[in-house]
């Protein structure tokens, strides 16, 4: 594994997207112009973000049905570099150009993949450096299959198929680890990334008004807290109109559990000053990174 960097300060920007509808290059086309808008710091006093992300799903309407008619193939594999002119994902080509039009690093959400290999599907998050580099992915390792009756049922699995490896990126400012919405939900993926050295959680999410109001904050206050890493979830803003309706409240939680800021439920952007002392000092006035016990217990980080 490469050496770790070290954690400075920087801006982090979240696009809470909206207007989120069938006309993929509709929807290509507005988070173009919101990236541009974030890296230009609308909403910060000027101040320019070294670091945007977009929410989940952000080109097409988020449901099981919608998938398969909006995946991309993107071809993308760690142990090459893709040509991104030639890649065959419209979504791909839009984020790289607008990565290296901004000079920002970008988390891209994520969009629905075909693998060429064999056809499955996958939920998908895309990382761009500021050259426009496509330098890593993460599939959603946890599909989102629920049943609160009464209330919501949802089943990814009818169409998607679950990721199966743990991913993170290295800036010259942190080492970011990656998770889809209901990874969440299972603190190992969390665990694993932190005691691989990374300081920052990036998990684009689309909760719902069920689960939103219950665990939304909750969950990403529990990893903070749990790994003493800043945690970030970012959501597609509310649509009453459409077919699944997003909780939104876009938010970002430092290492003791506090929340630095929380959108409302419609399109915004959220703007966040990284300080690296609030790491340290979670990490040095409770030392649970030193205190583990894993003579009683297993460490999960270390398969």
């Amino acid at each position: 594994m490469s050496t770790v960097p070290s954690l400075k300060p920087f801006k982090l920007a979240l696009i809470q997207l909206g207007n989120i509808g069938p006309d993929k290059s509709a929807n290509l086309k507005h988070a173009r112009e919101m990236i541009l808008k974030a890296a230009g710091g609308e909403g910060s006093a000027g101040s320019k973000p070294s670091l945007v992300v977009l929410p989940e799903c952000f080109n097409s309407p988020y449901g099981h049905a919608h998938f398969p008619n909006y995946a991309e193939s993107i071809g993308f594999t760690k142990a090459e570099d893709i040509d991104i002119q030639t890649c065959e994902s419209e979504s791909v080509k839009m984020l790289s150009s607008v990565a290296k039009e901004a000079n920002v690093w970008l988390v891209g959400g994520s969009i629905p993949e075909r693998d060429v290999s064999d056809q499955r599907l996958y939920n998908t998050c895309t990382v761009y450096s500021p050259t426009g580099a496509l330098v890593a992915t993460h599939r959603k390792v946890h599909l989102f299959d629920i049943d609160i009756p009464g209330k919501i049922t949802f089943k990814e699995s009818e169409t998607l198929t679950g990721g199966s490896s743990t991913n993170f990126f290295d800036t010259e400012f942190a080492r970011i680890g990656l998770g889809i919405c209901y990874d969440v939900r299972f603190p190992e993926l969390a665990m694993i990334s932190a005691r691989k050295g990374c300081h920052v959680l990036i998990y684009p999410g689309a909760f719902n008004l069920t689960t939103g109001p219950l665990h939304w904050r909750l969950l990403q206050q529990a990893r903070a807290v749990d790994n003493q890493v800043f945690f970030a979830m970012c959501s597609p803003a509310r649509d009453m109109s459409a077919g699944y309706h997003a909780w939104g409240h876009s938010m970002v939680v430092d290492p003791f559990g506090k929340v630095l800021a929380e959108a409302e439920e419609g399109e915004s952007i959220v703007h966040v000053s990284i300080d690296p002392t609030v790491l340290y000092d979670a990490r040095a006035a409770i030392p649970v990174t030193t205190q583990r016990r894993f003579d009683v217990y297993p460490d999960v980080s270390s398969k």
